[in-house]
């Protein structure tokens, strides 16, 4: 299976960005190989495609199991595994929002919540604390905000995402003064 010249640039630039993401560059031309593709593919189809090893092919679509953000499927009297990514790019968006808060935000609030519980925590400076408990805060309302927004209705979020900088004017609010523009 050879991928066309557009198909190549894709999964090219998605191995870089995987790599920037915090995954393997061949990760995320994995999944970009199963993305563009029309039907579900196996793993010997994805060697083919990147010109990497079965080894690296068979590591790369465990993560991405890991991360639900491919699809397992098994076709009649086909011994081998097919992989196809969701559809909807909302729920691949959604998912990996998912996975990026379990895996990052919520260890880190987890973190600082310890921190504040530390028999060491009273020792500390007070500017120390005052960042620690600032940026527990903040995770606790972008948590919450978060687990707000994963039940609202896909059209009613899209609608929220394109009024941008207009919900502001929308709801009335004035602009929050960041600490450097209050001095």
């Amino acid at each position: 299976m050879e991928l066309p010249a557009l198909h190549q640039k894709f999964v090219i630039h998605f191995g870089e960005m995987g790599a920037r993401w915090g995954m393997n560059r061949t990760v995320g031309q994995i999944y970009a190989v199963l993305f563009l593709a029309e039907e579900p593919l196996c793993a010997d189809e994805i060697v083919t495609a990147l010109g990497v090893s079965r080894s690296n092919v068979s590591m790369g679509l465990k993560e991405l199991q890991s991360w639900q953000l491919v699809r397992l499927e098994h076709h009649p009297g086909d011994r081998r595994d097919f992989f196809s990514t969701p559809d909807d790019l909302w729920e691949i968006v959604m998912t990996l929002v998912e996975q990026r808060k379990s895996r990052e935000v919520d260890p880190t609030l987890t973190v600082l919540r310890e921190l504040q519980l530390d028999s060491d925590y009273h020792n500390t400076s007070d500017h120390a604390k005052e960042r620690i408990e600032e940026a527990t805060r903040m995770i606790e309302l972008f948590s919450r905000w978060y687990e707000d927004m994963r039940g609202v209705d896909i059209d009613k979020l899209e609608r929220l995402l394109k009024l941008g900088s207009a919900a502001q004017k929308v709801l009335s609010f004035k602009p929050r003064k960041t600490s450097a523009q209050a001095k």
